[in-house]
């Protein structure tokens, strides 16, 4: 009996450590696979008989393959802007000039051409985004933003704030860097100085205490410690930017995000972008990138004022750097470059083997379907698609395992309802480039497909 009670004190204990380290033993139920359907897109995979009308779905287009300039093109971001989609990109792994296109349909893509002399020293992935200043009001007015972060790269630069950018269509006049929590004239670290990386990963329009818009946007980024920071964006009288000291947001659940290197957050706001909940995604590095955590969800009901204890993802949205946007019949579309550990693949898909550490890999870019409260409340979802396959060494078809190295979205969901999408990789069994590249969805047409899986 002594035994038993002994044996029972220490599991308790086991518990309560965990517990008090933030880290509760995980529940593998639907953290480590996921049961939806996933329907692949890649060229190689249209079967041979599928009628013509989806045909258009599988393949890709595109964008910008760096001809003799570059053979590394990466990180897009994109914004829709009148009469079609705009995408930022850098010419280099995170930093690198950034260059542009432009298209009306998501496959013809023309050169942005004519912009800022100072991004062709940006440090960082760009982000772009829309602002409605004076939203739901006859004065109602468009602003474009585009931020660069400036890291310390591993240690290798002194890091210098954030750049930013506006323009008034998106696409012309875009106005050159000016700089935000950098260094001084003196070279030295400024007052409340951050070295940011992905900012801002998510940029979201705030509301006052009754509900109603503002002309306020809540930004968020994240540095070498996996600090998770907040910065609150506003103009002044003469339409000059102002952004609040940045502070870190996620202090109360400091040994999680430490734990999960908790990074490049993406916020999405309830009830098709007009609701009163706002939901934090975010992506689980690890130490060494270890990726022992799924990626987080946390919800805030006061603006991002506070935010709820983060829970682990399933599997089937587990993944890095998401993007989402909203359809038109309530559901959400995210891509995100996608991480599998599901153990059962390691030995029997020989393409996994070396990917990392044996302990995880990667499914290349995907995109999840499904609400907000399946988010919300830790369910899978509908299905999954798998947009493009961004090939490994000796891979000549679309296979569970693809190269990691892709991702970072750009997502636009047009007036007709079709998704635009990009991302960067590389796509050809040759795998001699590393380009920019789109693809246009029709999700009924995808729902149809699901269904004829589902049978």
């Amino acid at each position: 009996m002594k035994k038993k009670v002994v044996v029972l004190v220490v599991a308790l204990l086991l518990v309560l450590i965990f517990a008090l380290a933030g880290c509760m033993p995980k529940d593998d139920g639907l953290l480590d696979a996921y049961t939806i359907p996933q329907i692949d897109l890649n060229a190689t995979a249209m079967p041979s008989d599928i009628g013509d009308e989806y045909k258009g779905l599988y393949g890709y287009d595109i964008v910008d393959d760096g001809g003799t300039e570059t053979d590394y093109l990466a990180h897009p971001d994109a914004v829709m802007v009148d009469g079609g989609m705009a995408i930022y990109y850098s010419k280099g792994h995170g930093r690198g000039a950034i260059g542009g296109k432009f298209s009306t349909d998501g496959k013809k893509w023309e050169e942005i051409k004519g912009l800022p002399l100072t991004w062709q020293n940006s440090m960082e992935t760009p982000t772009v985004y829309q602002l409605r200043l004076n939203r739901g009001t006859e004065k109602e007015k468009i602003k474009y933003i585009l931020i660069s972060g400036c890291p310390t790269w591993g240690g290798r630069y002194k890091g210098n704030g954030f750049n930013v950018s506006l323009s008034d269509d998106g696409v012309n006049g875009w106005t050159e860097f000016q700089n935000f929590y950098g260094l001084d004239a003196n070279g030295k670290k400024g007052e409340n100085f951050v070295a940011p990386i992905v900012a801002m990963a998510s940029l979201t329009q705030l509301k006052d205490e009754n509900g109603n818009w503002t002309n306020s946007w809540m930004g968020f980024f994240h540095d070498d410690n996996a600090y998770n920071y907040k910065t609150i964006l506003t103009f002044d009288e003469y339409g000059y930017m102002k952004w609040s000291a940045p502070e870190k947001y996620f202090a109360n659940y400091r040994k999680i995000e430490k734990k999960a290197f908790m990074c490049e957050v993406e916020v999405v706001r309830s009830e098709k972008g007009e609701g009163d909940e706002l939901m934090l995604l975010a992506r689980s590095n690890g130490k060494n990138a270890n990726k022992e955590m799924n990626s987080l969800m946390s919800i805030s009901t006061d603006e991002g004022k506070t935010w709820s204890e983060p829970k682990q993802l399933p599997a089937a949205v587990n993944g890095e750097r998401h993007k989402a946007e909203w359809l038109d019949d309530g559901r959400l579309f995210i891509t995100f470059r996608s991480i599998s550990k599901d153990s059962s693949n390691f030995k029997t898909v020989d393409e996994t083997v070396g990917s990392g550490n044996g302990k995880w890999y990667s499914e290349g870019w995907i995109a999840w379907v499904g609400t907000f409260d399946d988010l919300k409340n830790l369910k899978e979802g509908q299905y999954r698609i798998k947009l493009a396959h961004t090939y490994l060494p000796n891979q000549t078809k679309s296979v569970l395992a693809a190269n990691g190295d892709c991702g970072y979205s750009g997502n636009v969901v047009m007036q007709d309802g079709k998704i635009m999408t990009s991302t960067y990789g590389m796509f050809s069994q040759t795998r001699d480039k590393t380009i920019i590249a789109s693809k246009v969805i029709n999700i009924n047409l995808v729902d149809e497909l699901v269904a004829k899986m589902k049978k």
